[in-house]
């Protein structure tokens, strides 16, 4: 049994590739009659294209779509890097993109760069080499430059930055204004009595936490309340992050302690906020809090955590839908180097110090 079943299978694999002349010759018609059928070209009656479908199907033909692409020079293909796929807000920005690009009829090749420019580097090579249509990208925390993605410029390839970008002269950014809603969040903590605000910020060179933290300055500028470089953490806003600015936070004197905090993500907020609960600090009573993105987790913790809302699925989608757009020569990626999408600041229990508000 096993013998007739390894023949069986060397046999089936050694069969030839069925051609659009296999089922020309099944159905006595020519071969361009197929190859029009098999594209839905409208010069090729229904029926007869029913039976070419039929008739291919039957046969086991698969379309040549890489001889295709290379004759056509398109690959029906976007590449996507994303900073890492275990995130909420990506997983959202992703959904946005499949979609978009499956009504398009086009196909996405994602991958990640673990927040790590060489792997970012890596990928963005893979994508050229796939000969992709366009490039979607958000960078990794520690990419400095984008010579990495020269080649794609040189080439005419269309590059779209999401949330994490980089001026670029030849490329469209997809962002929110981070400025004013870092702002927003930092005048709403100052009118709930807030007047020693720690920032918890992320790396300067993403232009998203440089954002962030200018508008947090400037909110503290407006209503007269000087700047403390002790208020300002820096760290990569992780779970581990949080924790660690919650001990920071602790081993302050009672007096010299923030009032409040401000975190450049919700998951840092989260785990900064539960470890000084666990220490005893009354929440927000003690320190009010706030964070930005609106993840799942911000309305699990207790009192649940303001935060600020901006659909990465809209984020996603309209990145897709911008590029190609360029593809199809509807738009020109230079003359369009920013959409800034909607972002609302959600209040919640964690910033109500003034509990009338």
């Amino acid at each position: 049994m096993v013998l007739l079943f390894v023949a069986a299978t060397k046999s089936m694999s050694e069969q030839k590739e069925i051609t659009i002349y296999d089922i020309a010759r099944h159905l006595n018609i020519s071969a361009t009659t197929v190859s029009r059928g098999l594209k839905n070209h409208p010069t090729i009656n229904k029926n007869t294209r029913k039976k070419i479908a039929d008739a291919a199907k039957e046969l086991g033909y698969r379309s040549n779509t890489f001889a295709s692409s290379l004759r056509s020079k398109k690959t029906h293909t976007i590449g996507v890097i994303v900073p890492r796929l275990n995130s909420n807000f990506m997983s959202s920005v992703l959904a946005g993109m499949e979609d978009a690009a499956s009504r398009e009829h086009y196909n996405l090749i994602i991958t990640q760069s673990l927040e790590k420019r060489e792997k970012e580097k890596a990928n963005a090579h893979t994508m050229f080499n796939k000969r992709v249509d366009g490039l979607l990208i958000s960078l990794a925390y520690d990419t400095e430059t984008i010579t990495h993605l020269q080649p794609f410029f040189h080439k005419g390839i269309p590059v779209v930055f999401f949330d994490r970008t980089y001026p670029h002269a030849e490329s469209t950014s997809i962002v929110i204004d981070n400025f004013k809603a870092a702002y927003d969040v930092t005048k709403h903590l100052l009118e709930q009595g807030s007047r020693r605000i720690m920032h918890l910020g992320g790396n300067m060179l993403r232009d998203v936490y440089s954002e962030r933290l200018r508008g947090y300055k400037r909110a503290l500028q407006d209503h007269n309340i000087p700047f403390d470089e002790k208020m300002i953490y820096i760290s990569n806003l992780s779970e581990q992050a949080g924790t660690e600015a919650a001990e920071y936070i602790l081993k302050m004197k009672p007096a010299k302690r923030p009032d409040a905090v401000f975190s450049a993500n919700d998951t840092a907020a989260v785990h900064c906020m539960m470890t000084l609960k666990g220490a005893g600090v009354k929440i927000p009573d003690e320190i009010a809090f706030a964070g930005f993105n609106n993840d799942p987790i911000s309305k699990v913790i207790e009192p649940n955590l303001t935060t600020v809302n901006y659909s990465g699925y809209q984020v996603g989608e309209v990145a897709v839908m911008n590029l190609i757009a360029h593809l199809k020569g509807v738009s020109n990626i230079k003359t369009t180097n920013t959409i800034v999408l909607r972002s609302d600041l959600i209040v919640r229990e964690s910033s109500l110090k003034n509990k009338s508000s």
